[in-house]
């Protein structure tokens, strides 16, 4: 046990995670949230009787949340109560023409059967090797802390060598022949914020979660989580600051002393950084940042996000809760982002209406419409570039599903870079951090201890593991378990 005091900045999936393990362990820890409430980017906006996660909306790898919650012998049930959607997704590729993916992986089977004949049998093998490879992953590797090389190289990984050099592309092309089918099976490796041409296929162990674990909501959405979290952080002693941004680092002998802040200099034995990483440094005095500009700069960033919130004044039919357009070309799309780092012309999205299954989140015979648009990190935000976008995206849905949208329309809100940056400090106004390619997998990424400041940590997207929820999770949990190691 120990009573030395560490200050968190930011109140994200990763730095909440952090604060319950290291508060069972016996520290004085202490959340400093620059906004007025907690969850980071997993905020909520609720208007007009109308409740939109602002942030993630899909519940993946159910068993990382409930790995969380067991560590403090404690059960997700215990906070919220989870759906499995039935269907998991629905995917549009044109008008009138959609395949939805069941709960269920031998109705999936089936439906790719129809689709491409021997591609039923094909999935089996292709999603057999996917479950060795969650194994490998979600059982061993992710929960190291990509502090050398040999974690990640050992008797179970040296194998998969070829899974690292090759990509996902490349493999799903392998195994199955329809375009539509291709899509499908490309579509989970965008939750690691990377091309499946970029994207080693050792990371197809997302199509097990997909496939096998199902697709979850948190009835009241995503926030639930947050303030399950933040309730099991409570009950463990963390105390949290809300409307406290961290404006100056304060060294001594190249150790944290303090933080400044609006509501006055904070004292700490250890300082742990989930805010941005980019930005933490910039806090520091220049000789001790570990990343400079130019190494920001030249890494490969997951999508920012062009996202509204709208209100619709009735039910809405031949949509799901989760619904992918991807009506439009993918490669033409992703080079906008990833090359030319531009607004895509004619680009896909996705669209989430929570109502459809959870009631809660809208007034009775109304639907609550989450809409994304995924996009380059740094791109020109202005009010009529959301504006020519959501007029787009309407028409695409109206024409794709046939349904009257524009003139149902109660409200709407958006969320894009210029918001990134102002509410999270977020580099170039990323939404998701650092992609995962092969080059900044694990050990490559930015480090969970600074080298150069003795007593400063870091955890969330931008480091080990990377970007997404469960991931979050298990960085706030990797970090704790380094800072206890380092101060045995």
């Amino acid at each position: 046990m120990s009573s030395k005091k560490i200050i968190i900045v930011g109140s994200g999936f990763s730095s909440l995670s952090a604060s319950c393990y290291l508060a069972s362990k016996g520290f004085d820890v202490t959340i400093l949230e620059k906004n007025k409430t907690v969850g980071g980017r997993a905020r909520q906006l609720k208007k007009d009787g109308f409740i939109f996660d602002i942030g993630p909306t899909f519940y993946w790898m159910p068993d990382v949340f409930e790995r969380f919650f067991n560590d403090f012998n404690t059960s997700t049930k215990d906070y919220y109560k989870l759906n499995k959607l039935s269907p998991a997704y629905q995917i549009y590729f044109g008008e009138k023409d959609s395949i939805s993916i069941s709960d269920n992986f031998e109705d999936i089977k089936n439906t790719f059967e129809n689709i491409e004949k021997g591609s039923g049998n094909k999935l089996q093998q292709f999603i057999d090797k996917a479950e060795k490879n969650y194994n490998i992953a979600i059982k061993d590797l992710v929960y190291k802390p990509g502090v050398h090389v040999f974690e990640i190289i050992n008797s179970k990984t040296i194998l998969k060598l070829s899974e690292f050099i090759s990509t996902i592309k490349k493999q799903v092309t392998g195994y199955v022949k329809n375009k539509k089918l291709q899509k499908i099976l490309e579509f989970p490796v965008l939750f690691l914020g990377a091309k499946p041409s970029n994207t080693p296929s050792f990371y197809n162990f997302m199509n097990y979660a997909d496939f096998k674990l199902g697709t979850w909501h948190p009835e009241g959405g995503m926030y639930e989580v947050v303030k399950a979290m933040t309730l099991l952080s409570e009950s463990l002693g963390v105390k949290t600051i809300t409307d406290c941004a961290v404006d100056n680092i304060n060294i001594e002998n190249k150790k944290v002393v303090s933080v400044s802040t609006k509501q006055g200099v904070m004292p700490c034995d250890i300082l742990l950084s989930g805010a941005d990483y980019h930005h933490t440094e910039t806090l520091l005095p220049k000789e001790l940042r570990q990343y400079s500009e130019s190494y920001w700069n030249k890494k490969t960033f997951a999508p920012s996000a062009l996202l509204f919130y709208v209100g619709f004044n009735k039910k809405l039919k031949d949509v799901s809760h989760h619904t992918l357009f991807f009506d439009t070309d993918f490669d033409v799309h992703a080079k906008t982002i990833y090359d030319t780092k531009e607004w895509a012309e004619k680009p896909l999205f996705y669209a989430s209406f929570p109502s459809i299954t959870d009631a809660s989140t809208a007034p009775d015979g109304k639907e609550a419409g989450i809409f994304l648009i995924p996009i380059a990190p740094d791109v020109e935000d202005t009010p009529e570039i959301r504006e020519h976008y959501f007029k787009q995206l309407i028409e695409r849905i109206e024409k794709i599903t046939g349904e009257d949208l524009k003139n149902n329309i109660l409200f709407k809100e958006s969320y894009c870079v210029k918001d990134f940056k102002e509410d999270y400090n977020s580099y170039k106004g990323n939404a998701y951090g650092l992609a995962n390619t092969l080059t900044q997998t694990h050990v490559l990424r930015p480090k969970l201890k600074s080298k150069k400041v003795d007593n400063l940590y870091f955890c969330g997207q931008l480091t080990v593991p990377g970007p997404g929820v469960p991931p979050s999770l298990i960085s706030g949990k990797i970090v704790s378990d380094l800072i206890l190691k380092n101060i045995a």
